[in-house]
This record gives C-alpha cells, sequence and structure tokens, in this order.
C-alpha cells in the first residue's frame, strides 16, 4: 500500500466524524448604545439590563452595552438602529421627533409622580404609544427613565417663568421643549448631550435642564452657578431596537423584553435614590439650589397644553387619560 493510500484511509473516520458533528454556533453579538456617563441612572440601568438579559440568554446570544455616547448622540444611534449597525438604544426626548405622540411626556407637570407614571406606563404607552413606535421603525421593549428635569444656569436663580427671560438654554432635540421655553422667556436651543459640559464652561450656554443624575455625573456644578428644582417635565427613556430586530429570533425576542421589563422596577427605585442622595451632594459641591413657583410655570404652560391637544392625533384624549390616572 503506498504512503498516500494509507494517509487516505486514515483521514477518512476524521472526515466522517466531522461531517457528523454538530456545528458550532457563536452567540448573537447585541449591541446596546447609551448617552449616559459612569454612574449615572442610565449607566446603572443598562448595567442592571445587560446582566439580567445574559443570563436569560444564555448561550443565544450576548448584550453589551456602549455608554457615554461611544455609538454617537441620539440622533446619531437613531440613524444606526435604522440601518442595523447597531441593535439597541435608550432615548429620552428625542423620541418626540420620532412621532408626535411621544409630545405627551414634553407637557409641563403631567407626570405626578414614579407610581402616577407606573399607571401611565401600562395605560397609556403600551397600549397606544408602542404600536406607534413599531409602526415607525423603532420597537419598544421597556419603559425606563431619565426623570424629572431641574434648570441649572450660571445667571440668576428661576423662580418663576419670567425669570428665564434672555437666558440661553440648551434643550435636547425635539420642537417641543423648544418651543415651552420660548413661551416662558428663554433662548432655548437644542444640542447633544456630550457637547453640554462645554457650551456651559465657554458660555456658549448659560444654562440647561436635565435629571439631577446628568447635572451630578455630568458635572454641570462646576460650570453653573443656580439650580432651580422645577420638575418642569418627567422624561421616560425608551429601551428602543431597529431594523435587525426582525432578523432575531423569537426566544432571543422574548429574553430581551422580559429582561427589559423586569428592569422597570429597579430603575424607578435607584432613580429615586439618586435623586435624594445626588441633590445633597450638589449642594454640598456648592451649588445655589432654590425651589421655583410651580403654579406659575403650570399657568404659563396652558398654551402648549391646547396646541397639543389641537395638533397631535389623539393628543386631548391622552392628555384627559393621564390626568385620570394621578390619583
Amino acid at each position: 500500500m503506498n504512503r498516500f493510500i494509507r494517509k487516505t484511509l486514515f483521514a477518512l473516520p476524521l472526515l466522517a466524524s466531522l461531517q457528523h458533528a454538530a456545528p458550532v454556533l457563536a452567540a448573537v453579538e447585541i449591541k446596546f448604545g447609551h448617552v449616559g456617563e459612569p454612574g449615572s441612572l442610565f449607566e446603572q440601568s443598562a448595567t442592571e439590563f445587560v446582566r439580567i438579559a445574559n443570563e436569560k440568554l444564555g448561550d443565544k446570544a450576548k448584550v453589551t452595552a456602549f455608554g457615554s455616547s461611544q455609538l454617537g448622540d441620539d440622533n446619531a444611534m437613531m440613524k444606526k438602529l435604522k440601518l442595523g449597525t447597531i441593535d439597541l438604544a435608550l432615548p429620552s426626548s428625542v423620541m418626540s421627533s420620532v412621532d408626535p405622540a411621544f409630545a405627551l411626556f414634553e407637557m409641563p407637570y403631567i407626570v405626578k409622580d414614579r407610581e402616577h407614571m407606573a399607571r401611565i406606563r401600562e395605560k397609556v404607552i403600551k397600549p397606544i404609544i408602542y404600536p406607534i413606535s413599531e409602526k415607525k421603525g423603532y420597537p419598544i421593549l421597556g419603559v425606563w427613565e431619565n426623570g424629572f428635569r431641574h434648570i441649572t444656569n450660571s445667571k440668576r436663580p428661576i423662580v418663576k417663568p419670567e425669570d428665564l427671560a434672555g437666558i440661553k438654554l440648551r434643550v435636547p432635540q425635539g420642537v417641543w421643549r423648544i418651543e415651552m421655553f420660548k413661551s416662558y422667556g428663554a433662548n432655548p436651543a437644542p444640542l447633544s448631550f456630550s457637547e453640554v459640559f462645554v457650551a456651559l464652561q465657554t458660555g456658549v450656554m448659560d444654562g440647561q435642564e436635565n435629571p439631577i443624575s446628568h447635572i451630578w455625573f455630568g458635572r454641570y456644578y462646576e460650570v453653573q452657578k443656580y439650580m432651580s428644582l422645577s420638575r418642569h417635565v418627567y422624561t421616560p427613556a425608551y429601551l428602543v431596537a431597529g431594523a435587525k430586530w426582525k432578523r432575531l429570533d423569537q426566544d432571543i425576542k422574548d429574553a430581551l423584553i422580559a429582561a427589559a421589563e423586569e428592569v422597570e422596577p429597579f430603575v424607578a427605585k435607584t432613580a429615586a435614590e439618586i435623586d435624594d442622595k445626588y441633590l445633597g451632594e450638589l449642594r454640598k459641591a456648592g451649588i445655589e439650589v432654590n425651589e421655583v413657583d410651580q403654579e406659575a410655570f403650570v399657568k404659563a404652560s396652558e398654551p402648549i397644553y391646547a396646541k397639543f391637544a389641537e395638533e397631535v392625533d389623539g393628543g386631548k384624549d391622552m392628555i384627559e387619560q393621564v390626568r385620570a390616572l394621578r390619583d
């Protein structure tokens, strides 16, 4: 028997075993982006989601989170979701640019507290806004939190809407927040979250409005003198998917949705703890904190409510539903 025949006969059993061996499949990679800084509510929420999701997914898929705008700002990530270059993102105010229905949460003082928000999530967001978002190409897996927003600036304490007159105020993307602060007399302008600190530091902007988590972890107390506890808007955060969602196996989708919903109470509890802890830290850091005249802000906001009810399809009904869920 020549050498070639001996080698061939030796290799045949090995080839046969390889042909019948089960293929080794790499886990599906789920890329998840958000703008939150280390330690922020977004970062803590994302970390908890990744932990729970990966436990549920086992070796089927692996979720990896990228914070601090590593995958781009909110607008960039929304485009990447559409293109299918990332899988999940955690947008907030920018969703009002996706569909006007999301601007429900641009209405000042419409959300009373986190218990109220939990009822809104089940009775309004899931049955009404989920289908709207899916039609726009952004399926929602869960509703988390950005939080109650407050105003900081370098000029003066804000007590009534007229105190905002002439202040250059950074706001997130979305026409309704711009409309609201214009009606109060401010000069609002949209700017990416990652650019806010430098804009405040250089005087391009006089102030901004954000939840306590972002104010603390964004270190705005270093470049702002006054913080006014306005609680003017509560902004949910939406865990959304994009173009790649349809291509995922159903068991992977189910695990991701279950994990997103399981995180919801953790987010609310963590958000409340952050508000309590870091408001105290902001005071210690030297920022001057004051309460606002909420009644004056609510009265000044009436035209915004009227415009939303008139211009947004179903807007009046949604406002009435949310108000009915207050108590």
